[in-house]
């Protein structure tokens, strides 16, 4: 569950546990990485429920934050970002809200992380190109007051893990 709303109007911050997820869960879950658009029809025949269970399941799914979403994958070189890099950050301790507020904002930013280690961030970016890419590290990510240093790892060859459906 998410917030939940007050009588004023404002949100409580209330975590609840997370449900457990069942077999049929997690083959709903595995169906939909795979294909975000299939279907409620074909989604409940593949896990043997009716329509109305798999919508329920679903719904519960989303409402519960199990799944916060649904969205296309992109091949970024298809879609001219010919050029992606994971950048390490070492930050300044107790900054990592505020840098990842202005990391957001980054074009091209796609998955940012707190880690434990030797750096602190793991950014992953998608760019036009090269001089694209230098010109996000050394003007805008090494401009950030609370970044101490950035190392750039260039990316010669992704692919994304996909669930068997």
């Amino acid at each position: 569950m998410g917030p939940e709303q007050m009588a004023d109007g404002a949100q409580a911050d209330v975590t609840l546990p997370p449900r457990p997820l069942d077999a049929i869960d997690q083959d709903i879950l595995n169906i939909l990485q795979a294909d975000g658009r299939a279907s409620i029809r074909s989604v409940a025949e593949r896990v043997h429920v009716s329509r109305a269970n798999a919508y329920a399941r679903i719904n519960r799914l989303v409402e519960d934050g199990v799944i916060r979403g649904f969205s296309a994958r992109v091949d970024h070189e298809r879609a001219g970002h010919g050029t992606s890099a994971y950048i390490t950050l070492k930050i300044v301790q107790n900054t990592w809200r505020t840098v990842r507020e202005q990391l957001r904002r980054l074009p091209g930013a796609s998955h940012i992380a707190l880690v434990g280690g030797d750096f602190d961030v793991l950014l992953l970016v998608h760019t036009p190109d090269n001089r694209a890419l230098r010109e996000l590290v050394l003007t805008r990510i090494q401009s950030i007051p609370e970044v101490l240093s950035t190392r750039t790892l260039l990316v010669f060859e992704e692919e994304d893990v996909e669930p068997e459906a």
